[in-house]
């Protein structure tokens, strides 16, 4: 079959079946009388080989090599390919992802979409002060997109770096918490924990329904952050009512701050909220009631008993001055001497 017959039937062009024969690819068997190549069944056999090797991705070097080489294992080369095909697929991926964060910015001028470019540059840099100013910068010239944003602030390790994040997510408001609830349910506890510190930064009803719904979590130190962020905006709320009202979710977080006291994280912090919660007296004897309940658990190390006790001490109401007044004579002396301390500085505070 002349060269012209086998183009038309493999859909590889003359020239291109003429470049294999000068690498010695596939070289046709035969040539007529006028001098014109002519190829055998198995020479087609060859070209359909080598079209097939090439659509993998291999170099004409490599296609020969598969073909010629009796040492040749498929198996290495394979996995070369699959390797460089995701690598290829990684970079593509990446631009995509800027593309498509490019034009949620929605920019009206080349100038806008330069700038834009220049702050994703800047919060992906090695150097955590360009990333800590391009989160600052965020919304000066050009906005960065919230998605590159909550990225950013869901992997960020530097903790400055991670607060000015913070903050610029929190500008974005709403349109970043569906990105932020999709980090609670990451696979990586630092980024379930960086998702809902960025959530309790931002004030509005949807990021209240989603730490409310962090109470829940498997993650103690998500329910923790969650805990105490919705205490404090429970305590500000009865402040703000001079204690008519209890605030939203008051209820539901009282558990999880007992629990942080008994575990030891930030128990501080959870007895200083529960302290702000009790400022209602029918707040204060069910955060008692809770405290008492705990310890009437019996906690299996003393250090958390004695957390308990502590944590009694702010809590106004009878509900409290009871439970002290039993555990003055704990068993546990460290409890004992806790608990009559605090006794004492009650009295001496409310001497009826």
């Amino acid at each position: 079959m002349l060269i012209g017959d086998v183009a038309r039937r493999s859909g590889v062009s003359a020239r291109m079946l003429r470049h294999y024969d000068s690498l010695g690819l596939v070289r046709p068997t035969g040539r007529t009388g006028s001098g014109y190549r002519e190829y055998s069944g198995e020479d087609i056999r060859r070209i359909f080989h080598v079209e097939s090797l090439r659509s993998l991705g291999l170099s004409l070097r490599e296609v020969a090599r598969a073909l010629d080489d009796p040492g040749f294992r498929p198996s290495e080369l394979v996995d070369d390919l699959v390797r460089q095909t995701q690598e290829r697929i990684a970079v593509e991926t990446a631009l995509l992802t800027r593309l498509r964060r490019i034009g949620a910015a929605e920019p009206a001028e080349w100038e806008d979409v330069l700038q834009i470019v220049a702050l994703l540059h800047a919060l992906g840099s090695e150097n955590p002060a360009s990333r800590q100013s391009a989160a600052l910068s965020s919304g000066e010239e050009a906005a960065v997109p919230v998605e590159a944003l909550v990225e950013a602030a869901l992997h960020e390790e530097d903790p400055n770096v991670a607060g000015a994040l913070r903050w610029a997510v929190a500008q974005s408001g709403e349109a970043a918490l569906e990105l932020l609830a999709e980090g609670l349910a990451s696979p990586v506890a630092e980024v379930r924990e960086r998702a809902v510190r960025s959530i309790a930064e931002i004030p509005h009803e949807r990021a209240v329904a989603l730490l409310e719904e962090a109470l829940r979590s498997p993650d103690s130190m998500v329910r923790g952050h969650a805990a105490l962020t919705l205490g404090a905006q429970a305590a500000q709320a009865a402040q703000a009512t001079e204690g008519e009202h209890e605030g939203r979710g008051a209820a539901d977080v009282v558990p999880a701050l007992v629990e942080m006291i008994v575990e030891g994280r930030n128990d501080v912090d959870a007895a200083d909220a529960l302290s702000a919660l009790a400022r209602r007296p029918a707040s204060a004897d069910r955060i008692a009631t809770a405290l008492v309940g705990r310890l009437a658990d019996g906690p299996d190390d003393l250090p958390a008993r004695r957390r308990l006790t502590q944590a009694l001490a702010d809590i106004p109401g009878v509900t409290a001055a009871r439970a002290l007044a039993e555990l003055a004579h704990d068993e546990d002396p460290a409890v004992a001497l806790t608990a009559a301390y605090l006794l004492t500085l009650r009295e001496a505070r409310d001497p009826d």
